[in-house]
């Protein structure tokens, strides 16, 4: 039992290194408090494992995979492009407002994001494989501590980075990431012929021009409010009956 737990962590944590889901965790880390983004992550986590060594090896095969890469994708650049309007509005000279880091939206926000990511992954499919030659209950345990604790190494590098940055910053940081990781799932699902590097290359065009985009935004919301204030300053202007 304590050889599969063993086991089970070392594949999976070093499986993670690098992955999208510790990319996620970061992101996550920099707009949510540490324990509600770890927490949701553990949920997620907990579930997918335990989904992967119940069926076992056959569910691949059981899972529409396609649709839930399409499903995760429409769900990821929805929040990156709801992020990056949030940071550079209309009124983009006011503060930024701040995100709701002690409400339950942000949990159940992560928690879904996860679930949608984790499912038909290949930390996922490992899971199931093990399980076919070892415990169920340790390689669900194993599998389980080692994508947290290399999430959790995420969530701290973004703890660090979020005290050292201005929070429009890491919206529009946010934002961006999340069209990255939006496009790279469509791409994988549609065109699943296509190489890791391709993917890699054409989802970071997304974002690139929403990045390019971003001044354009800004002196149009400038406009805007300028017109407004303007606007305003003759209406009070004008002598009243």
């Amino acid at each position: 039992m304590i050889a599969t737990v063993l086991l089970s962590v070392g594949i999976v944590f070093l499986a993670e290194l690098g992955d999208k889901s510790q990319l996620m965790a970061l992101t996550f880390a920099l707009r949510y408090r540490w324990w509600m983004v770890l927490g949701a992550i553990a949920t997620a986590t907990t579930a997918v494992h335990l989904i992967s060594v119940g069926v076992g090896y056959f569910l691949g095969a059981a899972l529409p995979t396609r649709a839930i890469s399409l499903v995760a994708a429409v769900t990821f650049l929805a929040v990156g492009l709801w992020t990056l309007r949030e940071h550079v509005g209309a009124a983009n000279d006011e503060p930024a407002p701040q995100a709701v880091r002690t409400s339950t939206v942000p949990f159940f926000a992560v928690l879904s994001a996860f679930l949608l990511a984790e499912l038909g992954d290949r930390t996922m499919f490992a899971t199931a494989a093990l399980a076919t030659d070892y415990d169920w209950a340790g390689v669900w345990l194993g599998s389980t501590i080692g994508m947290v604790a290399a999430d959790a190494l995420a969530i701290a590098a973004g703890i660090l980075v979020g005290k050292h940055l201005p929070e429009r910053l890491i919206g529009i940081g946010s934002g961006l990431l999340f069209l990255y990781f939006g496009t790279a799932t469509l791409l994988s699902a549609a065109a699943p012929t296509l190489s890791g590097p391709s993917v890699a290359a054409l989802a970071i065009l997304v974002p690139a021009v929403a990045l390019a985009a971003l001044p354009a935004r800004r002196a149009i919301g400038r406009r805007i409010r300028s017109g407004r204030i303007e606007e305003t300053i003759t209406e009070s202007a004008r002598p009243r009956s």
